[in-house]
């Protein structure tokens, strides 16, 4: 398989006529951060071997205003916000994908009232949604018997409920499943939620991103999965501090999967 990625944007294909399966929204990590990168890359890597007829909107695309909710700032939330409505209801978006799930809890569950209505997946569900569909087979080589623990974003659990789906998919790709003693509905937040991420910690004995990462630590894990561009950012930084690099990665699911593709 070529290493070429094909990423068409919204108005490439709407000049061509055509409607994509999928809107995948990238999100501002993905776009930005060098680390979260590869998480779309590889995302978009699974898109391409199903031969899913996706699109994204390239520089359309802005803050889906989650951060500034967070952070107190309603009357900022409510201007990106109806400006990215305004951008997806022109195009007449229906289905939404994204690998953030801050992105996907604002999109699912706070532009609704502001005239946002939308099918709305976190990338997790949606790879599974091709796995179901016989769109992509993940191999069990790469990663068979490998320890692995999952670290729930607070956006995909908690707040949303979606616990199995990305454990199924780890199984799919025939990893040992190690879970952390606070773990979904007791999981630990990585500590970049609410804002957090742009801002220096308060004072405190530690650093909760450093506290989450001696829970995963207590597994004895050969890899830290997640499901979020912000937790993979505070457990990099956890196993960084504890001076682990060199023993245990930090993958997303979807470089997981894509890692396990067959070709």
């Amino acid at each position: 398989m070529s290493d070429t990625l094909i990423v068409p944007t919204m108005a490439d294909l709407m000049a061509e006529g055509k409607t994509p399966e999928i809107l995948f929204w990238v999100g501002s990590a993905g776009s930005y951060d060098d680390r979260a990168k590869k998480i779309t890359r590889a995302f978009v890597k699974i898109l391409n071997k199903a031969e899913v007829n996706f699109a994204v909107l390239g520089t359309e695309e802005s803050s889906t205003g989650d951060a500034a909710k967070r952070a107190g700032n309603e009357f900022l939330f409510q201007m990106q916000a109806v400006t990215n409505i305004e951008v997806l209801n022109a195009y007449e978006v229906k289905k939404i994908v994204t690998a953030d799930p801050h992105s996907y809890n604002t999109i699912k569950n706070e532009y609704p009232e502001l005239g946002g209505n939308y099918e709305v997946y976190h990338h997790t569900e949606f790879i599974k949604q091709l796995f179901d569909q016989g769109r992509i087979k993940p191999s069990t080589k790469t990663y068979k018997g490998t320890r692995v623990t999952f670290h729930d974003p607070c956006y995909l659990g908690r707040a949303n409920g979606v616990y199995e789906v990305p454990r199924e998919l780890l199984k799919l790709a025939g990893v040992e499943l190690v879970e952390m003693k606070r773990h979904k509905r007791t999981s630990l937040c990585c500590g970049a939620g609410g804002a957090q991420m742009f801002k220096e910690p308060e004072k405190g004995d530690k650093d909760v991103n450093v506290l989450r990462t001696e829970d995963a630590l207590k597994t004895t894990p050969q890899i830290i999965a997640t499901g979020c561009p912000y937790c993979n950012t505070m457990m990099t930084d956890g196993i960084k501090f504890k001076e682990k690099e060199n023993d245990i990665e930090v993958l997303d699911i979807a470089e997981i999967i894509a890692n396990s593709q067959e070709e």
